[in-house]
């Protein structure tokens, strides 16, 4: 029979990596109702605690009365409204960058840029964990497709070494699923000696750091002469919706021309745009929520090696503890569940086989007292998933005699 799909549900469904989407009954923000259960969520990427923020709301609800709610046609059609025009202006200035282009999704942004810049006869190099829209980018670009090992600027170079015809090498600035930084100040010098174009996905950057948050590259003191394609989400800090590409004149009239997932789509509502301009904003002006956020990572990662947790080497809000087995993830994160924690388990093939996790992610909305909440959650629940793995153990080795 073509196409079983029961088959291959229930395939997933016994290798413990079956998903299902919890049904979200309010606003982000730490506390929410779950599947109509009240949680406290540490789950979410509002990094800077802006996705409910009143005057943000504000911001949307005088848009869509002065622009209405749809984009109603692509950029390049007449969906080009005022406020989008507004927002590529202010977003450039922002990263310091001639211009900007807004795209609807992030997904969309990546895939657009990589396959506006290489096709077939260039090659785009990419980390081995860079996000699932970076990899489908390259495969889909026609270039010559190869991955180094993570964040290793050695095997970086080696690729480059092999690389024909226009070269793009491509890095997350926060790898989403890890929480590290990528080492941009190596990857920029060896692409730099091969004449290789640097691409940034800072999706998980922008907000949470450098001095303004301006994410990575303000992070290391890089300009556009090291990375010449900085993209960034806006559904994030920024506590919207859509994606930006910032860089040269002639890098988004490029895309203007050639990126097909920009010129074939409706234009984001424009009320979206007009909150966007009010968090970043907030962003840019209230640096108090970049200060309390680094206050409670620091907090969580002493309180979780105290626990004896295995914490992944992140200095940002992203701070995965390493599980291994996807069961045992799931086992953990259900027990948190039962007590009112909401944490996601991350299993393959989201992060390699053996390197399951739950991904706790902090926002500045979040206390001192529920980030100490979490901790003696997970002190409980990590305790009763332990005992448990050691019982199924000792009873395996009972059978085995």
């Amino acid at each position: 029979m073509p196409f079983d799909l029961a088959a291959r549900l229930a395939q997933r469904q016994a290798e413990d990596l079956y998903r299902r989407r919890p049904l979200l009954e309010s606003p982000q923000g730490p506390e929410v109702l779950i599947d109509g259960q009240p949680m406290l969520a540490f789950c979410s990427n509002d990094y800077l605690g802006l996705a409910n923020h009143p005057e943000v709301i504000a911001a949307l609800r005088a848009g869509a009365e002065r622009w209405g709610v749809g984009g109603g046609a692509s950029h390049l059609v007449n969906g080009h409204c005022g406020p989008h025009h507004e927002l590529e202006l202010a977003l450039a200035e922002f990263t310091g960058r001639p211009r900007a282009l807004l795209f609807s999704t992030g997904y969309m942004a990546n895939l657009g840029t990589v396959t506006a810049l290489v096709g077939k006869g260039d090659s785009v190099l990419q980390d081995r964990l860079n996000h699932a829209s970076l990899l489908d980018a390259g495969l889909l670009s026609g270039a010559r497709f190869s991955r180094y090992l993570h964040n290793d600027s050695a095997s970086l170079a080696s690729r480059l070494e092999k690389a024909e015809g226009n070269t793009l090498v491509v890095t997350d600035g926060v790898f989403s699923m890890d929480g590290d930084l990528a080492d941009l100040p190596a990857l920029c010098a060896k692409a730099r000696e091969k004449n290789a174009w640097v691409m940034v996905d800072d999706a998980h950057g922008f907000g949470p750091l450098g001095a303004t948050g301006g994410g990575i590259v303000e992070h290391f003191g890089l300009g556009l002469d090291d990375v010449p394609v900085l993209v960034g989400t806006l559904g994030k800090a920024f506590g919207t919706a859509g994606a930006f590409v910032a860089g040269s004149e002639e890098l988004i009239e490029t895309l203007i021309q050639f990126a097909r997932p920009y010129i074939y789509t409706t234009s984001q509502p424009p009320a979206v745009a007009c909150a966007t301009l009010k968090s970043l904003e907030l962003l840019r002006a209230e640096s108090w929520r970049r200060d309390h956020l680094n206050a409670l990572i620091a907090r969580f990662r002493a309180g979780a090696e105290a626990i004896g947790l295995s914490l992944m080497d992140s200095p940002t809000p992203i701070q995965p503890i390493l599980i291994g087995g996807s069961a045992q993830a799931m086992a953990l994160s259900a027990e948190l569940r039962a007590r009112g924690i909401l944490v996601g388990a991350i299993r393959p093939p989201t992060v390699p086989a053996g390197t399951a996790r739950l991904r706790v992610t902090l926002s500045a909305s979040h206390s001192e007292a529920q980030v100490d909440r979490l901790l003696l959650a997970l002190a409980e629940s990590w305790q009763r998933v332990s005992s448990s793995l050691l019982a199924e153990i000792e009873a395996e080795e009972g059978d085995d005699a």
